[in-house]
């Protein structure tokens, strides 16, 4: 009577239509998840929890459980206010007569709510069972009463009602009246007409009225709340919930109709009992009503209870739900139902039912939307473990059920709604960063892989342009104990790109009964996590490691996402240190998981690798056209005191782009050089090291017009947007030494001159090079001060002779002798672009 004297005809059907279609939709999902596997207690929390994830569950349960919460108070100061009605002493009046003696006030009637929340909360207390029976019962008689009432509109002749009104001098009388079937009644009644609510003296609008009205359609969840007292509730809630709702939407329909037909507008806007008093025996609507408002009233009591309990087991929330884990020796959680019953009775103070009526609609919105995205998720996941025997349902049922929600939340109170999931998104941060980890699975995880495997087929590695290329590094570790800040540095260099961490296991797998990998890789991945790096992890068994090497760089990474470039540590007889216990990610924990690596080598313990298999990775990844960084002495950089210290200049990133091995042929626009660049300039752009500044070292002869040279260089550091100080650096002294080798020894560098840039550099360059001369070249880079925080060198190619490795990296081991943190770089690939 109150939507359609409000509302009208027209504007009733349309809520129903709109509060059954959010209804239905949200039901098609319910169904869905509730028969795609076993259902435990807590409803629609449970169903969220094991979808979404303890995040997204704990939090709508929290909000799930005000909002039965709020319900439970709902009703029952919908029985209070039906109670006053009948047996209130009339307003104005000090005595009341026959059976108007219950007295009227906030006082009473917040004391009439508290008795019969006490009821209710006797019957929670025995149990489900006797709760199922009292809700039986209750449906009988519920039937009983809606029969008699339908028949009374067809029974009752045309009346003339009364209709006692509180006034501010007393009480006022208005007449209503009951017209039976009547065609003028039903086109008065076909409009809206919103007036003041007689009982808490506010205007009603759409949104108001709708509020009021939805809280009699969300009963639908009272089934799934039982979900851990049901025996079958993979059969019994899609049955119950569908029927139900099918059932009240035609029952709701019908009454409507019947209503505007046979009641005028002030019958139906000033006397919300008005059924009793058109009824053929009044007093069965009046039971009928409480036992309605008795049976929501417990429905939510016992559903928030429930979903407390649920919450409580699961230890989202820790040592303050703790209390709620206990439970009778039968199994009924009675300290949730007194906690609920408890939260009920301060809700009551709010006084009247239409005060909360919006606030709990919103409540229940909120969860429905969640629940419908929760189906969403699962069936855009396409995960195959996802099979609901209930199949009515597709993805634009879950889409269209969101929508709804969201859009009635925001008409019938857009602050109430932010407010909500301000509220929401609070709990949201709360549990993801204060709850333990779950093995319910996380949705997150299927819809991520469902879109990743999308977007990397849409990745074609035919469309890569240079403009957009950026660094895919493989990292070769042969013990993370001894690697700890090589890995935190080139996770600076990788520049948003493809980071993996490589390791060869020298196992034959022939020889053992399993994978001897799989028990590493836990250790791995809490590695990563403890170091706060964005690193995926390979790992990979085979006879040598240069053999594992090449496995990697052949199958690491999937389509377009693969390792470009190589990372090696540098190959010398320094013993290992052991940084990772230092490290300040492990220093301040106790956890000893990812220590649980074995411990370095010793100092006279034979590598695993030999020199000439090491030059001989570097030659493979050059063929394979990867790039090569080696990094020497990266354990030593304290990164954060470098780039924190106080002194004054900032610290300074050293970078020759020359080969100093090669001073016959030194060019500063070579591939190699430009991706040594590249690499310097990606370094300064990590947010850690942009307070470093780069100091480009340009190597100049007499006679050879050095200004020039170093103009050419700064337009070219110009076009590559590139911003670094250049430092001429005179090396005529070094270059002598070279000269003066060259001449003694048979051939020269003449009769390489006329060679492609790719093969400059080798083979007969090695020999050519003398120790004095390196050691020479060695001086000059550390000579140049201040003392940079790292510093980056030109890698020459090894040389084509397999037998002359060795000396190749002796003569790299020279080079780089003493310098502190120093990274070679080979560059195979044009990096760098001066386009738009």
């Amino acid at each position: 009577g109150f939507v359609v004297g409000h509302a009208g005809l027209y504007q009733a059907l349309a809520m129903f239509a709109v509060a059954y279609f959010i209804i239905g939709m949200t039901v098609l999902s319910v169904c869905a998840i509730a028969t795609n596997g076993a259902l435990d207690a807590g409803g629609a929390y449970y169903m969220i929890s094991r979808a979404l994830g303890p995040e997204f569950g704990g939090s709508i349960g929290i909000m799930f459980f005000l909002a039965n919460v709020c319900g439970s108070a709902l009703y029952v100061l919908g029985l209070v206010e039906a109670v006053v009605d009948s047996f209130g002493i009339p307003p104005g009046q000090e005595a009341g007569s026959g059976v108007h003696v219950l007295p009227q006030s906030y006082w009473y009637e917040l004391l009439y709510g508290t008795v019969l929340l006490a009821l209710c909360l006797l019957v929670c207390l025995v149990g489900a069972s006797i709760y199922a029976k009292a809700t039986f019962l209750i449906f009988l008689i519920v039937a009983v009463v809606l029969g008699s009432i339908l028949v009374s509109f067809f029974a009752t002749r045309p009346l003339k009602v009364p209709i006692r009104l509180p006034n501010i001098n007393g009480t006022e009388t208005d007449n209503g009246f009951f017209t039976g079937f009547s065609l003028e009644t039903l086109r008065d009644n076909l409009g809206g007409r919103y007036e003041v609510d007689y009982t808490t003296g506010q205007m009603m609008s759409f949104s108001s009225v709708f509020a009021v009205m939805f809280n009699g359609c969300t009963g639908i969840m009272a089934g799934s709340n039982m979900s851990g007292d049901l025996k079958r509730p993979s059969y019994s809630i899609p049955r119950g919930t569908i029927s139900a709702v099918l059932f009240t939407y035609l029952v709701y329909n019908l009454l409507a109709f019947l209503m505007c037909a046979t009641c005028n507008r002030i019958l139906l806007q000033k006397d919300y009992g008005f059924l009793r008093d058109i009824s053929i025996f009044p007093p069965l609507v009046t039971v009928g009503i409480y036992a309605a408002t008795l049976s929501a009233a417990m429905s939510n009591l016992i559903g928030a209870s429930r979903i407390l309990y649920a919450l409580a087991r699961d230890d989202l929330f820790g040592r303050a739900l703790s209390l709620a884990k206990k439970t009778s020796a039968s199994g009924n959680p009675v300290m949730a139902v007194i906690l609920s019953w408890l939260m009920v009775q301060i809700v009551l103070f709010s006084g009247k039912l239409n005060t909360i009526a919006s606030v709990v609609t919103i409540f229940f919105l909120l969860v429905y939307a969640t629940v419908n995205l929760a189906c969403l998720a699962l069936e855009w996941a396409s995960a195959p473990n996802f099979r609901p025997t209930f199949r009515y349902f597709t993805w634009h049922t879950c889409l269209l059920g969101i929508a709804g929600c969201c859009v009635m939340m925001f008409l019938i109170s857009p602050v109430s709604a932010s407010a909500s999931l301000g509220f929401l998104l609070l709990l949201l941060l709360a549990l993801h960063y204060l709850s333990p980890s779950s093995t319910w699975g996380y949705i997150s995880q299927a819809l991520i892989f469902h879109q990743v495997r999308k977007y990397l087929l849409m990745l074609d590695v035919r469309k890569d342009h240079v403009k957009f290329w950026r660094p895919q590094m493989l990292l070769m570790v042969q013990n993370p104990r001894g690697s700890a800040r090589l890995i935190d540095f080139v996770n600076d260099l990788k520049k948003s790109g493809l980071y993996v961490l490589g390791h060869v296991e020298l196992q034959d797998l022939d020889m053992l009964p399993s994978d001897p990998l799989q028990p590493q890789q836990d250790s791995w991945l809490s590695l990563v996590d403890k170091l706060n790096v964005k690193a995926f992890v390979s790992l990979t068994l085979a006879p040598s490691v240069r053999h594992g090497v090449r496995q990697l760089l052949f199958t690491s990474g999937l389509g377009g996402m693969r390792p470009n470039t190589l990372v090696l540590g540098f190959y010398d007889d320094e013993a290992p240190q052991d940084g990772l216990a230092r490290h300040p990610a492990f220093t301040s924990a106790r956890e000893e998981v990812p220590l649980g690596f074995p411990p370095l080598r010793a100092p006279t313990t034979p590598k695993l690798l030999s020199a000439r298999e090491y030059v001989g990775i570097v030659a493979d990844a050059l063929k394979m056209l990867r790039n090569v960084l080696l990094a020497r002495q990266l354990e030593s950089l304290d990164k954060a005191w470098e780039l924190r210290r106080a002194a004054s200049p900032p610290p300074t990133i050293h970078v020759w782009p020359v080969n100093l091995l090669r001073p016959d042929s030194a060019r500063y626009a070579d591939t190699c050089s430009l991706f040594l660049l590249q690499m310097a300039c990606v370094l300064n752009m990590a947010r850690a090291w942009r307070r470093a500044r780069l100091r480009l070292f340009l190597c100049v002869e007499a006679g050879t017009m050095p200004h020039a040279q170093e103009e050419k260089l700064r337009q070219l550091l110009k076009d590559l947007r590139i911003q670094a100080q250049i430092q001429l650096v005179p090396w005529d002294a070094i270059t002598h030494l070279h000269w003066q080798t060259c001449q003694r020894s048979p051939g020269g560098p003449a009769e390489e001159e006329e060679e492609e840039e790719g093969v400059v550099n080798f083979p007969t360059n090695t020999t050519q090079v003398s120790d004095e001369y390196v050691c020479a070249a060695n001086k000059l880079v550390l000579e140049q001060s201040p003392a940079p925080a790292v510093r980056f060198l030109y890698l020459p190619r090894p040389p084509a002779d397999t037998s002359l490795y060795p000396l190749y990296l002796h003569q790299l081991e020279l080079l780089t002798r003493g310098l502190g943190p120093t990274v070679l770089v080979h560059g195979v690939s044009a990096v760098t672009s001066t386009q738009l």
